[in-house]
């Protein structure tokens, strides 16, 4: 993929040049650098990245008991996050002791 160097586009060829339909900026082909751009084929698939846990190294906690049934603790993480389409937030918890999470009902 080529981008133009005059307003940014996209390139595209045309015979021996790479011509911007936006600007009508041209520039001559280099078969050399063609060959060593990556395409999608070339590329490594990682995976999806990792998702932050927002709570992992939280200092905000309060006692809140978890309701876990083989836990006692009273002391859980917490953030706060928009309920999707409404106009208030939810609290969620995550146990301190045994990471169970649960949200404020």
């Amino acid at each position: 993929m080529q981008f133009c160097d005059e307003c940014g586009s996209i390139m595209h060829t045309e015979d021996d040049a790479w011509v911007c339909r936006t600007c009508g900026n041209e520039e001559p082909r280099d078969s050399q650098a063609e060959a060593e751009m990556t395409t999608q084929d070339g590329q490594r698939d990682d995976g999806a990245p990792d998702v932050a846990d927002a709570t992992q190294d939280a200092n905000e906690t309060m006692q809140e008991p978890c309701p876990a049934d083989d836990c006692d603790s009273d002391r859980a993480a917490y953030e706060m996050m928009p309920k999707p389409g409404g106009s208030y937030e939810v609290r969620l918890f995550t146990c301190v002791e045994c990471g169970h999470k649960w949200r404020e009902s």
